[in-house]
């Protein structure tokens, strides 16, 4: 993977993880700064520019580390967390709500995985059962080459088997997974859209057929896996569109092996919208009605409706509805 360059800040610079980073970057310019901030958060950065080439900042988290998950977010009821080890994507998404949420485009790699490891440590400790979602921010597979996430957390998990991980994913990255022994308290969760929404919304995204390659190997190794179907777009035709998807996602995995099953509608945050449809003036998904609900732009109501009614209705001749939940 190529970057713009590579921006080091000095508290993590000679740290080994860093230098393991810096050894695979070695045709990448190097800036050193003081905290990341100092480019991520900067005036009058244009998104949609930086999106063609954009930047590696290597940084430290510092407070914050794990965070409650959003309302409805998990696949249990049991305590959830989310933990962010990036912020941004490698991919570009029409749909995604990070281009309204930050001002760059540049990916910030949090380095500190150890302090990463004793939030959730101390945050599990009184929690039974609480699962631990990576993905929220980013992609958790997508700079495994890297940032060698996989290698750190994947032995951890192993040893604190009393919680769960969740990689949400669309990439097709798996190679270090298919290192290790697959893990009871892992899970792979690989999001999906219909092929017409895939091609005209997902920039930079491996082809559906690739991911579920991927899903397929990691299933037969024995590892967890999960689908995730969103955002549910509403069109004319979704129902031949899901149904060709399902068709095709179930004839490759599994399913009475599947770890669970969801779907969630599109929404994003009304002021992340707004930003947002100023970066594509000309993309129609910015163009249609949408309605407001509790902050959150979503599509109309009746549309939202039609959609989990007839996608659902789709997905229970494949599932069984014990795996399934609706991501709020």
């Amino acid at each position: 993977m190529k970057f713009a360059c590579a921006y080091i800040e000095e508290e993590v610079r000679d740290t080994p993880r860093v230098k393991a980073i810096l050894s695979r970057l070695s045709d990448t310019p190097i800036v050193d700064i003081g905290r990341y901030g100092e480019v991520f958060n900067r005036n009058a950065q244009n998104f949609r520019l930086q999106k063609q080439n954009p930047a590696l900042i290597l940084a430290k988290k510092h407070g914050n580390l794990v965070l409650p998950s959003p309302a409805d977010y998990g696949f249990n009821e049991n305590p959830s967390f989310y933990f962010s080890h990036m912020l941004n994507c490698v991919y570009d998404c029409r749909y995604c709500f990070l281009q309204g949420m930050y001002r760059s485009a540049n990916y910030v790699l949090f380095t500190n995985y150890e302090d990463f490891a004793s939030e959730i440590d101390r945050t599990a400790s009184d929690k039974t059962g609480a699962v631990f979602y990576s993905g929220y921010d980013c992609d958790s597979l997508a700079l495994e080459p890297v940032s060698g996430f996989i290698d750190y957390f994947v032995p951890w998990f192993s040893r604190h088997t009393d919680t769960t991980l969740e990689l949400r994913t669309k990439s097709t990255q798996v190679r270090k997974l298919q290192k290790f022994e697959p893990l009871d308290n892992c899970v792979i969760a690989m999001s999906f859209t219909p092929e017409p929404d895939h091609r005209r919304w997902e920039l930079r995204v491996p082809a559906i057929a690739k991911r579920l390659d991927a899903l397929a190997r990691l299933q037969r190794q024995g590892w967890q896996i999960a689908l995730r179907f969103e955002p549910l777009i509403y069109s004319d035709r979704f129902r031949e569109h899901y149904q060709t998807l399902f068709a095709g996602v179930f004839s490759k995995l599994n399913t009475t092996d599947l770890h669970s099953v969801s779907i969630g509608q599109f929404r994003m945050p009304k002021n992340f919208y707004s930003r947002v449809a100023s970066l594509y003036p000309d993309e129609a998904l910015f163009a249609r009605k949408f309605q407001l609900q509790d902050g959150q732009v979503v599509q109309l109501q009746v549309q939202q409706e039609e959609l989990r009614q007839g996608v659902e209705e789709l997905l229970f001749r494949y599932i069984d509805k014990s795996k399934y939940y609706h991501c709020g």
